[in-house]
C-alpha cells in the first residue's frame, strides 16, 4: 500500500486561539473538533480545497511542550504554503491580519514570502512557477 504524509502536530497555547488563526486568518477548513479524554481535543485543520496534510493543533499540556511552541522547528521555516495564485492569496492574508516578515520575492522556484504564525512558527507562502 502506497504511504502519504497525512496529519503533523502543531503544539499551540489554546485550541480555540489557534484554531480562529488558521480557520479564518489563512482561511482553512476545520475537520474536526471532537472532545477528548481530560479536557483535550481532536482539532484538525487543512487548507480548504488543499491536497496533503493537514495540521493536528495540540494545546501544550506541559512545561516541556509550552517550551515547544513557535519553536519547533528551531527557528527556521518549517511550514510551506503552496498556492496557484500568491498575488490573491499574499493579498487576502494581509487584510485578515496575517504577519508577514518580508515582501514577496521572486525565486528561481517561484513566487515566495515568509510569514509567521501567533506562536512564531514560520511558513512560506509559495507560488512554484510553472
Amino acid at each position: 500500500m502506497p504511504q502519504s504524509l497525512f496529519l503533523i502536530t502543531l503544539v499551540v497555547d489554546d485550541y480555540d486561539r489557534a484554531k480562529t488563526f488558521y480557520c479564518d486568518a489563512l482561511g482553512f477548513d476545520c475537520l474536526q473538533d471532537e472532545a477528548q479524554p481530560e479536557g483535550k481535543r481532536w482539532v484538525v485543520v487543512k487548507p480548504k480545497d488543499g491536497e496533503g496534510a493537514a495540521l493536528l493543533l495540540a494545546q501544550a499540556a506541559d512545561d516541556r511542550q509550552r517550551a515547544a511552541i513557535g519553536n519547533q522547528t528551531g527557528g527556521r521555516v518549517g511550514f510551506f504554503l503552496r498556492t496557484d495564485d500568491f498575488a490573491r492569496d499574499h493579498a487576502a492574508m494581509l487584510a485578515r491580519g496575517v504577519h508577514f516578515l518580508e515582501e514577496p520575492r521572486h525565486e528561481v522556484y517561484g513566487t515566495v514570502a515568509v510569514f509567521s504564525d501567533p506562536y512564531g512558527n514560520t511558513w512560506d507562502l509559495i507560488q512554484h512557477s510553472s
